[in-house]
């Protein structure tokens, strides 16, 4: 079963989004915090992180960025949450190297796709 790390601090967000990947048959977990985030990560290595962007204390950026710096947790596939359709926040995720990103609020089965698609990118079985 695939194991998808859901970093997102409100609360209702993160929980339907982890109801809806557990419906789906994905093991979902989440982290409340970027910081709490990253620890998960380097202990338990998800098969994919879907991260919110804005964020008190280690927004997203900061936590891809600690990621990346792992060699334990850099290759794990890494998408954005966010509901800033702001230019310069899209530019800038473009500019890390983060293909897909999903803006909320989504459509549930666009969200399902592009997950499904991230995972097959990465060969992530």
């Amino acid at each position: 079963m695939k194991k998808i790390l859901v970093i997102e601090d409100e609360i209702f967000i993160r929980d339907n989004l982890i109801e809806l990947l557990e419906i789906e048959g994905f093991e979902a977990v989440g982290a409340d915090n970027g910081e709490q985030g990253v620890l998960f990560a380097q202990q338990q290595h998800p098969d994919l992180i879907l991260c919110d962007v804005m964020m008190p204390e280690l927004d997203g950026f900061g936590v891809l960025e600690q990621l990346r710096q792992d060699p334990v947790t850099a290759k794990i596939p890494f998408m954005f949450l966010t509901a800033s359709a702001d230019r310069t926040n899209l530019h800038k995720i473009r500019e890390l190297g983060i293909n897909d990103y999903i803006l909320k609020p989504f459509n549930v089965e666009k969200f399902l796709e592009v997950i499904s698609s991230r995972l097959e990118d990465f060969n992530v079985k």
